[in-house]
């Protein structure tokens, strides 16, 4: 005939059943003694003893907290020792390996001509699936780490670690380097287009293809004039605001869209200079040809990685706009 087991009974049961073998024996006379004081003094003070053991066993709490606290164990993932490590490393991943995963899928499908909707979403799931891998691989490895009670060191801070003060807005060294920094692009174009960095038997062969004299070249014109004014515009206000971000943004996708519109046609670069350098290749251009037909030939090959990388370097400057704006409003 078996009894039924009482609430004191049950919670005991519940509290040790996570404790070694040892220890099991010396927390049950513990709490058998201390809940059975704490009863009697309830009981003394009126209370039904039913009530009082309810009412003690209430204030004891979650048995498996108790629990931890007899056998050490803490009751989180990650401690106060390891966390900060832990945030600022996965921060830092976040931060670089979804965005490299991103583009080298999609660098790779586009070399391959894949559709573009397959390229989006091939792109989308390996940068969420990198984000999943990551969340979960950095946090076992800590969390290893803190129910092992390592001992790995961890960097300890000193006043050397503190970050230099950053500008949210652009000074005068900044405003001198983009102006000559966009005369430049602006005389490589003239140069490129009327005396050359590429002549061969005395004739001068454009890089960009001649063609886009003189519309498509007075776009390009206009978007850098637009630059121009944008960095005279920044270093008068000498702090980002959304509006400037915003101007950042605008400018950034019209380059990039010029860009891509030319690499699509096929009319950014020369066709004379290409075929030049196709005939300068001899057997090896030839072979590499027949190897990469599939793909569209080198030609595709190296516009495709000529257009992912202005996208890099257009991308970096509107999020780098945002990131100072964001930090001129917390300012």
């Amino acid at each position: 005939m078996t009894t039924t087991a009482t609430l004191t009974e049950r919670y005991i049961g519940a509290t040790i059943r996570g404790l070694h073998a040892d220890a099991q024996d010396d927390v049950r006379a513990e709490l058998e003694a201390s809940i059975a004081d704490a009863i009697e003094a309830r009981v003394e003070q009126g209370e039904e003893p039913e009530a009082a053991e309810r009412a003690v066993l209430t204030e004891l709490g979650d048995p498996g907290v108790l629990a931890a606290g007899y056998a050490d164990r803490p009751l989180y993932l990650i401690g106060p020792r390891f966390y900060l490590t832990w945030w600022r490393l996965l921060k830092l991943l976040l931060t670089i390996v979804p965005v490299c995963v991103l583009g080298a899928v999609a660098l790779g499908q586009t070399i391959s001509a894949a559709p573009v909707g397959e390229i989006i979403s091939t792109s989308i799931l390996a940068a969420g699936g990198a984000i999943l891998h990551i969340c979960f691989w950095t946090t076992l490895v800590f969390v290893i780490l803190e129910r092992t009670n390592s001992t790995t060191a961890i960097e300890k801070w000193d006043v050397d670690q503190l970050p230099e003060p950053t500008e949210n807005g652009a000074g005068r060294n900044e405003l001198i380097a983009s102006l000559v920094f966009l005369g430049i692009s602006v005389g490589a174009l003239f140069w490129d287009r009327f005396r050359g960095f590429v002549v061969v038997d005395g004739t001068v062969v454009p890089i960009v293809d001649p063609q886009l004299w003189p519309w498509g070249i007075g776009i390009l014109f206009l978007l850098i004039a637009a630059e121009a004014a944008f960095a005279v515009v920044l270093y008068r206000t000498r702090r980002w605001t959304t509006g400037l971000a915003v101007a950042n943004t605008i400018l950034a996708l019209a380059f990039l869209a010029w860009v891509v519109a030319l690499l699509l046609a096929n009319q950014l670069v020369n066709p004379d200079f290409l075929a030049r350098i196709a005939a300068a290749g001899g057997e090896g251009f030839a072979a590499g040809q027949a190897e990469s037909a599939d793909e569209g030939g080198l030609f595709r090959i190296l516009a495709v990685l000529l257009g992912f990388g202005f996208a890099i370097g257009v991308g970096w400057d509107i999020v780098d706009g945002w990131i100072k704006t964001a930090r001129a409003r917390r300012a």
